[in-house]
């Protein structure tokens, strides 16, 4: 984990990619100083959680998870009957798994420094709990995310591949039909495999959606806010930095200021998450 050292910043965006998202209106908020993880969560870790406690996540107790149709074997695909009207390229696959990331014929073997996918809001909690930490607020994470530059739109600035190099693990190509992998990977990519941010966090941006503690809401106060927690109740939870299948023609949402929400039992091959704490660990 790595010191946040508590401050005021400017969290949104008056210009936003998705209006609809809620990224706006651009507002100053304070924060007070925690610990982040200076990784997403790995395959490694949750293991070792699995281990100790021998915990059934919910896509394991659902017996499937949404899984991106472009990193299925052809095998899997042959069995799906099924997919989402508004996004064909999510098919829910029988025993996709934390342990089995594209069903059944996939295994975590060599990706165990890769971060835990498949996981649910709860089973995360869970996580966090079991290390006691906790997951970050939308705020805390968009604070860490930005490393105390104002107002740009990536963890390293404006430009998305400076000097021509790859800052993040996203899509580039066609979405959905082409992954060109010109950063590396067509899937997840190993924690820290591209550089950390001026707060020594790394893949903030890209990789892998990460959780956040707060109910989703797309209306906010420009008013100034003191460590703001979201709203009290809600149907779905807040994620946080895009992932490896974003690309700027469909899900622009690899900006810090960009978030996007899922129901709290959600679970897919994108998404992961973080822990934060307010003492070190």
């Amino acid at each position: 984990m790595v010191l946040i050292s508590g401050g005021e910043f400017l969290m949104g965006t008056d210009n936003p990619g998705i209006p609809a998202d809620g990224e706006g209106p651009q507002r100053r908020v304070h924060v007070d100083s925690f610990y982040m993880d200076i990784q997403e969560v790995t395959n490694r870790q949750f293991q070792s959680f699995f281990n100790a406690t021998g915990y059934v996540t919910e896509a394991e107790k659902f017996g499937d998870s949404f899984v991106f149709e472009g990193i299925l074997s052809e095998n899997v695909k042959s069995q799906i009957t099924q997919a989402v009207a508004a996004a064909p390229w999510w098919l829910p696959v029988n025993g996709a798994n934390w342990r089995h990331p594209e069903g059944s014929d996939s295994d975590i073997k060599d990706r165990l420094d890769h971060p835990v996918i498949h996981v649910s809001w709860a089973d995360a909690v869970t996580y966090c709990t079991w290390v006691s930490k906790r997951l970050p607020t939308e705020a805390e994470w968009e604070y860490a995310c930005r490393g105390n530059l104002r107002d740009r739109l990536y963890p390293w600035g404006n430009l998305l591949n400076p000097k021509g190099q790859h800052f993040a693990n996203l899509w580039q190509g066609d979405f959905p039909q082409h992954n060109s992998a010109e950063d590396g990977y067509v899937k997840t990519s190993p924690v820290m495999s591209f550089p950390a941010n001026s707060f020594g966090v790394f893949d903030m941006v890209g990789n892998v959606w990460e959780w956040t503690s707060d109910w989703w809401t797309v209306h906010h106060s420009a008013e100034q806010q003191n460590n703001p927690r979201g709203p009290l109740s809600g149907t779905d939870k807040v994620k946080k930095g895009g992932s490896y299948m974003c690309h700027k023609s469909y899900c622009y949402r690899y900006r810090c200021a960009a978030r996007s929400q899922n129901t709290p039992d959600s679970t897919a091959s994108n998404l992961g998450f973080r822990c934060v704490s307010p003492q070190p660990h």
